[in-house]
Order: C-alpha cells, then sequence, then structure tokens
C-alpha cells in the first residue's frame, strides 16, 4: 500500500515497543488491554484501554510524523497502530473514549456499529482517517457493495484502505467470516477471502462489500485509510446494482443486539 500503514503489536507486562513514525502519522489503539505512549517531545499518554474490541471505545494516542515514540504495557496486552504517510506534522495528543462518536449503521441483517475515533470531521489528522466497525454475527456489512477509488468532487474521494479482522469465538471455536472484493472501472482487485482474527486485507481499489460475519461469530474490524486528495473526507459511491437496499431500512429495525457491549454483558 503505498499511504496506510498497520502494525499490530502483542506485548508482554513490562515489554516497550520503540516505534519511528518516518513520514507517516500514526494512532495507537489499545485492542486489548492499556499502554503508555511516550514521544520525547511531549506528554506521556497514558491510554486505559479495554479487555476486548467488543467491549466499547477506547482511549488512543496520535503521535506525529518525523518522530519517535515508545509503548510500553505494564500487564502487556495487543495494540494497533494505523497510520498514513502524510506532509504535514501535527501535535501528539491524547483521544478520550468518551469523545468517541458511535453510529449504528443500517438496519436489519445489514445492521453494524461504527466507532468513529478517527473518522474525518471528529479527530484532526492530515492524512489519516480511521473507524472501528463491529458486526453481530450473521450480518453483512460494508453493505452495499461501495468504493472511493476515483475522484468526483462531492461525490467520491480517492482512499486506499486496510481491514484488519478479530473474530469472537463460539466456546472453543475460532470465528471466521468472509470478504469480498470486486473489479471497479477503476481497478482490478478481485478477492472472496475466509478471514479469521489477525488477518488483514489490503483494498487498494474495487468495490469493497460485503464482510459477512459467520452466524454465532461477531466480528470486528478496523479500517485505517488515507489518499490522495487535497480534502480529508470519506465520500462513497455504492455500486449501482446494490445501492436499492438502503431505501429498505426505513421501515426496519436496527439488530437489537446492538450496540456493543451489549447490556447482558455489561452486566455480568
Amino acid at each position: 500500500m503505498e499511504l496506510t500503514r498497520l502494525r499490530v503489536l502483542e506485548l508482554a507486562p513490562g515489554e516497550t515497543y520503540a516505534h519511528d513514525c518516518g513520514d507517516a502519522e500514526w494512532i495507537v489503539l489499545p485492542l486489548s488491554g492499556g499502554c503508555r505512549a511516550r514521544c520525547p517531545d511531549a506528554e506521556a499518554f497514558e491510554l486505559r484501554g479495554r479487555p476486548g474490541v467488543f467491549d466499547g471505545p477506547t482511549d488512543f494516542a496520535y503521535l506525529p510524523r518525523d518522530g519517535r515514540a515508545e509503548v510500553t504495557s505494564a500487564r502487556g496486552g495487543r495494540f494497533a497502530l494505523a497510520g498514513a504517510r502524510c506532509g504535514n506534522r501535527l501535535p501528539a495528543r491524547y483521544g478520550p473514549a468518551g469523545a468517541v462518536p458511535v453510529e449504528l449503521r443500517g438496519a436489519g441483517t445489514c445492521s453494524r456499529q461504527v466507532n468513529n475515533f478517527a473518522a474525518a470531521g471528529v479527530f484532526p489528522c492530515d492524512r489519516l482517517i480511521a473507524v472501528e466497525v463491529l458486526t453481530p454475527g450473521g450480518n453483512w456489512s460494508s453493505y452495499p457493495p461501495h468504493k472511493h477509488d476515483e475522484h468526483h468532487p462531492g461525490e467520491e474521494s480517492r482512499l486506499e484502505e486496510i481491514y484488519f479482522y478479530e473474530i469472537a469465538p463460539h466456546g472453543d471455536v475460532p470465528g471466521l467470516g468472509y470478504q469480498r472484493v470486486s473489479p471497479s472501472p477503476a481497478g482490478k482487485t478481485d478477492l472472496l477471502t475466509e478471514v479469521r482474527s489477525g488477518d488483514t486485507v489490503l483494498i487498494p481499489d474495487g468495490w469493497h462489500g460485503p464482510s459477512i460475519a459467520a452466524p454465532g461469530h461477531d466480528m470486528y474490524y478496523l479500517n485505517v485509510m488515507a489518499g490522495p486528495d487535497a480534502a480529508r473526507e470519506w465520500l462513497i459511491r455504492d455500486h449501482p446494482d446494490h445501492g436499492w437496499i438502503r431505501d429498505t431500512w426505513a421501515d426496519a429495525a436496527v439488530d437489537p443486539r446492538l450496540p456493543f457491549p451489549r447490556r447482558t454483558e455489561a452486566r455480568a
């Protein structure tokens, strides 16, 4: 990928990861556990994190380009570093979990939850756009298929994208799902693949969707996006054969299993 970056860290208790930001801006996003992110020329950010990706939005830290940082976890955990090549150096900052907008999209079996922690217009970045999507088992997400690989002012922006997956198990049975990417007029990507926890799908172009969660296995994915257009914005175009599905949502209810964490889980 030319513009987007992703690193996933598994830190043992007390372990430190030294990170060179290079020509990219980065967000440290706890997947499970908490950590401390420190830049030499900025304050250290204590990230409380969360038990897991289905336990609600997390706090996070923004790291600027042209610097170095250290990520340390006292108790250990898993952490995503989502990045994008950029031109401007913005200040290091802390993003509180309570400020993350949570959006429920779609309806019925197309219902999903989006944690818009670094969406365009939510958290200032130079190029990076990043969100989390959570889909109840059996549902179709990233649907209708859509694309953002051509520049059409006010209609579509050019953004390459990374999907990083975590799939909830059922007891001792690992979770799984499926991802479809089909060729668009501007691209040739053609992919139908099974995805499991820890898998990454690169989408430089093409119609992408659905992301299908197998019944009984809730699906999480982290979206990391960046593009060459002057404006940092997420503008998509639906596949002309499938966009009609949006018209059916007005009379349908959002899946009652949303939002995550579920009320029964919160009481446990």
